[in-house]
């Protein structure tokens, strides 16, 4: 699983792009009406959006490795790493979560969502390995008393409360993630109402999804120009 890992961290650029395309397989439907698999799949993004924005607001850890292999210079247990060990990863499968309801098909949820959950075990297995023979007891103490993902909610009010919140940083590392989604997300429903003939039923739907992936890319355009700039910087 480690080795598996490895490579799977080294070309993750690569293989989730890829992993998103199965979103457009073909299969009956989740619920009748496309439009209420959209809703839920965005409730579903949006929550995986905030994790990953709170995480990032309070502190920031560079997921990029080095090389592009796993590396981590410190040990970071604050935050929301103090409730979850890979609370960005938790993010990511929730926003891949809601595409996939979204798509409104059970092919999608029956070969997506397990596909990418099996590889970020992988790569969190490399991590791991990585993390406990670089900080030893420390990393094993940090694994006992936080869980791998699913977040432990005691405590985290009181979390947010005693750290300072770096909006700006947010906005500096995060802006291209949500404008990825969103766009996709609008590319899944119009490919959705189109395939299933329902474009005539929901005349606006076009000129709607048009509108949201505009202000998606027009809040991607003014958020680079503010972080090129330097009108926002990260904190």
């Amino acid at each position: 699983m480690v080795a598996l890992g490895n490579f799977l961290y080294r070309t993750r650029l690569y293989v989730f792009p890829l992993a998103c395309l199965l979103v457009f397989l073909p299969g009956p439907r989740i619920w009748q009406e496309d439009l209420v698999a959209a809703l839920l799949g965005f409730g579903i993004a949006v929550t995986g959006q905030i994790i990953r924005a709170g995480t990032i607001g309070l502190v920031y850890i560079v997921r990029g490795g080095k090389n592009r292999r796993v590396y981590a210079k410190d040990l970071v247990t604050d935050g929301v790493f103090g409730h979850s060990r890979n609370p960005m990863y938790v993010g990511n499968l929730l926003i891949l979560s809601g595409m996939v309801v979204t798509s409104n098909r059970w092919t999608t949820v029956l070969v997506a969502i397990p596909l990418t959950a099996f590889i970020y075990r992988a790569i969190v297995a490399a991590e791991e390995n990585y993390l406990r023979g670089r900080f030893g007891a420390d990393f094993d103490a940090y694994c006992r008393n936080v869980p791998r993902f699913a977040p432990r909610l005691k405590g985290l009010r009181e979390t947010f409360s005693r750290m300072e919140f770096h909006w700006r940083r947010v906005v500096v590392k995060e802006y291209g993630t949500p404008t990825a989604w969103v766009l996709v997300w609008c590319g899944i429903i119009y490919w959705n109402l189109r395939r299933d003939g329902e474009l005539a039923m929901y005349p606006c739907a076009a000129q709607c999804l048009s509108a949201v992936a505009l202000l998606a890319v027009a809040g991607w355009v003014t958020a680079r120009y503010l972080k090129k700039s330097g009108r926002v910087v990260a904190d």
